[in-house]
């Protein structure tokens, strides 16, 4: 069993973020902090992962970019959205490989919208949680001694259009969007509420 910080920083750049992630991510490794979750929304900006880099996809005018070493290919940040970084050190039975985290993360998410009553589900053209046939959550994660730095997004309201412009690698613009958009109206408070009283999915051991 693993005991799990929830910090909550509000509003804060995404370079910001990042330096905060490396500082951390190194202190957890040394053992210096426990195993925490930030939860934060950024400024908007899209950052683009070494996947899209290499097949040179880019958003289209108008977005203010990034790059960032995590796995994936373009992910929005803006308003309306939770961005959610776990600085965690991965070493419970059943971990012990990325698709094992990935999995973690997304039934902590899809438990958090199933006690708000959305129906959330994995989806074979990429890691994440949709509803329905859209996704409103991404998942992209970086590695050092198998504690993860960067994590998930939940798009709760987004501005109209913003998120859905910027595609996703393999994915078409208008697939990943919003849960206001989607007709399921809840504040940040809602989400993180929930998000909360769920944590106990990344304190337990996988049962195979």
């Amino acid at each position: 069993m693993r005991n799990v910080y929830l910090e909550i920083i509000g509003t804060i750049s995404h370079s910001d973020a990042d330096e905060m992630m490396r500082s951390m991510q190194s202190a957890r490794i040394n053992d210096e902090i426990e195993d925490t979750i930030l939860i934060c929304e950024h400024q908007e900006v899209v950052t683009v992962g070494p996947r899209a880099r290499n097949d040179g996809i880019a958003p289209p005018e108008g977005y203010a970019t990034s790059p960032v070493d995590r796995g994936g290919g373009l992910t929005w940040h803006g308003p309306g959205q939770l961005v959610v970084y776990p600085i965690i050190k991965w070493d419970l039975e059943g971990e012990s490989n990325v698709k094992a985290v990935i999995s973690i993360l997304e039934e902590w998410v899809i438990k958090s919208l199933e006690q708000l009553g959305v129906k959330g589900r994995r989806d074979d053209r990429m890691q994440g949680v949709w509803v329905g046939n859209n996704k409103i959550c991404s998942i992209g994660l970086s590695f050092l001694r198998w504690t993860s730095r960067h994590g998930l997004t939940i798009n709760y309201n987004t501005p109209p259009g913003r998120v859905e412009m910027v595609s996703g690698c393999g994915l078409d613009e208008d697939t990943t969007t919003s849960l206001k958009a989607l007709g399921h109206d809840f504040s940040k408070q809602t989400i993180l509420d929930s998000l909360t009283s769920n944590i106990y999915c990344l304190s337990r051991e996988l049962s195979n």
